[in-house]
């Protein structure tokens, strides 16, 4: 919509207007001022606040200080006012301590006071640096703070601080919206700060729920007073530096912002213990930063949310996306997605829209994922499960769809793709002019990537404060039921008997199959033999740790009364709600809550996230009990059951052992590694040994770990 001629011109406003008439006569409240939400907003000195002495004033002008009206400049004892130099000050303001100090920040110092700058109806804390800020309005400053050479920092008085909600007037279209998973909005979501990525896609995915939508625009709209005339605040212990624009920004405590352009309509969570950084040439406008988040070096950002301990850098440009917990995007494009905790992605040139991406992925260099350039809407989408890992330089036509963790060969891939096969690798053959699948490749040929993802990713989760729950192992209720999945869509595509048939010739033979591509040409798979016994093996494994996870969280329990602990209730179908785990019935009834009007508040549905994460160790161990009595064929698991449960899950410990070491010993004996060194020497001293990998030794511990909890739940 364009603007109108009255907000494109320069008006000519009274003189004795400039820094008050903050909010509009019609919006003020009967009985209430100008300055009654900012009341609400500051906590007072100890002292209070008291004019100034006429000494003071005397001081201060001597000092080349301007006030509109010098009984509307308010201190806090202790006030030395020679630390005040060359301001022009209008309206309310209101100081803390100012004493002669020095703050440091770094190899920053800079004194305690107020120099060359221009203030308009602000508060400003005890012990603050504010030096050479050419206009900072309408905004709270907390206590030991820096402010140094800064363009402009000041409010408007419908700031909504990233929040995609509207003040007391606004029409409906200045509302800001996140356009996630596809580019026609259709999947629209209202940003709010303490979203989680659950959150947002319980809004974009049930699409068709009509009543959980509205009651979800409600709630959000709800969480924000719509009064106008709430000032920016910059919480304790910040420091803000050679920046240019800051205009509608709440920042938390302990945030560090060096050289931004423009921040704009933003919510910069930060604390001591998840202080977040705002670096050099950063532009970022409607968008809510979690805690612990660090962006630098020239990133753009626009309608936008990023989760805690998540990271922008070297100009990634992110766009109409939610980025989930603990991730890490540089340099590349991010258009219209919805992406959960733990996603990677780097390199200059990688580009992914229009997609739902579960987690744990690792977007390569030159990724087109998505684009729709390569169809004829822009309301398709791409959803990969947990894991998801393109190759170099592929390209892929949405709508796709892949499974947990599949493996996707660098290729041009000319066509829709539904890969339900997890842990597989996809390859696009351009010799037979045939898509290839290999089932549970990863498991098979890459141990030591796969087992390595779980600990990675705990490793990398620094976040003080988890308030989004995330299952990070590889092999969970998620996977499971796509594993079982896989093995039924092989006994289709192979039979049974031929894929226990020991003389089968289906590993050296290509397996054709359909429905994997929206292509005419050859689909098949590979080595689909080995791959089933893998996802039974894989099964298995998934199923013991649950019920040994459950049996060490409750010691009253044995294999004897296994049964009747967690022998019925099981869930057959799971959803991945943010990174947490849940059975779909309990997502349903927590929707049914919502349009019942029981869970009235995103705070009460937070409850009910936590609620369901205390019960995911009951829930998974039904599952793993339901699982095994499938997949072993028996109706009941009893205690000599139970042994050969164990003992197979001690062999398959051994084997991740071994895979683990043999996938990464392949890397050292690798000839060509060898090239860029003179000797081996010098390749020991640079890279190390296999047997120095910390990763490889701590399997081995791991493994030591896991034989002696089947010992001491045995010896019950």
């Amino acid at each position: 919509m364009s603007e109108s001629a009255t907000e494109n011109e320069v008006r000519l406003l009274a003189g004795g207007d400039i820094g008050r008439r903050f909010i509009p006569l019609e919006y003020l409240p009967a009985g209430s001022d100008e300055y009654s939400l900012r009341n609400t907003q500051v906590v007072p000195p100890a002292g209070g606040w008291r004019a100034l002495r006429s000494d003071e004033v005397e001081t201060l002008v001597k000092n080349n200080n301007y006030a509109d009206n010098w009984d509307h400049f308010l201190v806090s004892d202790p006030f030395d006012p020679g630390q005040v130099k060359n301001n022009r000050f209008y309206g309310l303001i209101r100081l803390g301590r100012i004493q002669h100090q020095t703050l440091e920040f770094h190899d920053l110092q800079m004194p305690v006071g107020i120099t060359n700058s221009l203030i308009m109806s602000a508060d400003i804390g005890d012990d603050c640096a504010v030096h050479d800020v050419h206009y900072l309005a309408h905004t709270i400053v907390g206590n030991r703070c820096i402010l140094f050479n800064l363009d402009e920092v000041h409010t408007t008085n419908h700031a909504k601080f990233g929040n995609g909600t509207i003040k007391d007037g606004e029409p409906e279209s200045v509302r800001v919206w996140l356009d996630v998973m596809n580019e026609a909005g259709s999947r629209c979501i209202m940003p709010f700060d303490g979203m989680l990525s659950a959150d947002a896609y319980l809004w974009a995915k049930y699409r068709d729920d009509h009543a959980l939508i509205n009651a979800l625009k409600s709630m959000t709209q709800a969480r924000v007073d719509s009064r106008r005339g709430y000032y920016a605040t910059i919480g304790d212990h910040c420091v803000i530096k050679n920046s240019r624009i800051l205009k509608d920004v709440k920042v938390g405590s302990h945030c560090y912002i060096k050289g931004a352009n423009k921040l704009k309509n933003l919510t910069i969570n930060s604390s001591a213990d998840e202080p977040s950084q705002i670096g050099e040439g950063v532009e970022l406008v409607n968008g809510i930063i979690g805690y612990g988040c660090h962006i630098f070096y020239g990133c753009k950002a626009v309608r936008f949310l990023l989760g805690d301990n998540s990271h922008l850098k070297y100009g990634a440009r992110l766009i109409n996306s939610f980025l989930g917990d603990n991730s890490t995007i540089s340099c590349c494009e991010v258009l219209n997605n919805l992406i959960f905790p733990a996603h990677e992605q780097h390199h200059n040139n990688s580009f992914l829209v229009a997609s739902l991406v579960l987690g744990q992925s690792n977007i390569a260099a030159g990724a087109t994922i998505g684009s729709n350039h390569n169809s004829r809407a822009n309301d398709n989408e791409i959803v990969a499960g947990r894991g998801f890992w393109p190759g170099l330089s592929t390209s892929l036509k949405h709508s796709s769809r892949f499974a947990s963790f599949v493996l996707i060969a660098k290729a041009d891939y000319p066509a829709e793709l539904d890969i339900p096969l997890p842990f597989a690798l996809v390859n696009n053959n351009y010799s037979l002019d045939r898509l290839e699948v290999t089932p549970a490749f990863w498991w098979i040929h890459n141990m030591y990537a796969l087992a390595r993802n779980t600990w990675k990713f705990h490793d990398r989760d620094r976040r003080a404060r988890k308030t989004q729950h995330i299952e990070f192992s590889y092999l969970a209720p998620d996977t499971a039921e796509e594993l079982i999945r896989a093995i039924e869509l092989l006994e289709q595509w192979a039979g049974r008997d031929t894929l226990h048939d020991p003389e089968s010739r289906l590993d050296e033979e290509p397996l054709p199959v359909e429905g994997l591509e929206r292509a005419r040409r050859p689909t098949v798979i590979l080595r689909a033999r080995r791959g089933y016994h893998a996802y039974r093996r894989m099964l298995e494994f998934y199923g013991a740790n649950a019920l040994l996870d459950y049996l060490e969280r409750n010691p009253e329990a044995s294999s004897e009364t296994l049964a009747g602990n967690v022998g019925t209730g099981a869930s057959r179908e799971w959803v991945n709600l943010g990174g947490q785990l849940a059975p779909a019935t309990a997502v349903d009834r927590l929707r049914d809550n919502v349009r019942a009007g029981t869970l009235t508040s995103w705070e009460a549905i937070h409850e009910r996230y936590d609620e369901l994460w205390r019960e995911y160790p009951i829930e998974r161990a039904r599952h793993a009990y339901a699982l095994l009595c499938r997949v072993r064929q028996v109706h009941r698991i009893d205690r000599r059951e139970f042994e050969l449960i164990l003992d197979g899950a001690l062999e398959t410990q051994s084997y991740i052992e071994q895979q683990v070491y043999e996938t990464r010993r392949k890397d050292f004996d690798n000839p060509f590694r060898a090239v860029t060194f003179r000797s081996a020497e010098e390749m020991t001293a640079t890279i190390g040994t296999i047997e120095e990998n910390d990763f490889v030794g701590r399997v081995r511990e791991e493994t030591h770990r896991f034989a002696e909890r089947v010992r001491a739940v045995r010896d019950r």
